[in-house]
């Protein structure tokens, strides 16, 4: 049974989207979903399920949106998808915590990086349906703009490896 990692939009940030983990699991759980697990309390979950990719989507966007009166935005990857993320890193020399990778739900359009605004030299580069930021100052105070980033949600590096980490445990539990 395929192992789905869920990343949710706009969760516990900023004091909006309030959803405790605990009820994210339940959540997971009441849709038939296995082996849930959540990290940290960012809308990061982690399960099994038989359903196909777009099933899980819709149906884990219709409850949320049930309990929190509108659907926050869920972006699904599996383990690989989210180890060639990790494999693709650019930035060689960018602290992992100050390298975030946006996840969008579709590549974004081949002009985005054209109206990027990187005031604090920050470097950015598209793969695929993700785009890395390095916030060479931390992304905390940043002024970066960038419109393509709208539709998706960010991760630091070393919570995309943490992720895969578990991913794997999960995978070799049911193997």
């Amino acid at each position: 049974m395929p192992v789905y990692i869920a990343l949710l939009r706009a969760i516990n940030v900023g004091g909006t989207g309030m959803l405790p983990m605990a009820e994210l699991k339940a959540t997971c759980e009441g849709l038939g979903f296995t082996d849930v697990k959540t990290y940290i309390q960012s809308g990061n979950v982690l399960f099994r399920s038989e359903l196909s990719e777009a099933e899980v989507q819709k149906r884990l966007e219709d409850a949320l949106a049930e309990r929190m009166g509108k659907a926050p935005g869920v972006i699904l990857r599996s383990r690989r998808e989210l180890k060639k993320v990790i494999d693709k890193a650019p930035f060689a020399n960018a602290k992992p915590k100050f390298l975030l990778v946006t996840f969008l739900p579709e590549p974004p359009p081949a002009d985005a990086l054209d109206k990027l605004v990187a005031p604090d030299g920050e470097e950015v580069q598209i793969s695929g349906r993700e785009i890395y930021i390095h916030f060479p100052n931390g992304s905390g105070k940043s002024k970066l703009k960038l419109p393509a980033l709208k539709p998706g949600t960010s991760r630091n590096l070393n919570t995309v490896r943490k992720l895969v980490e578990l991913a794997a445990e999960l995978e070799e539990s049911g193997a």
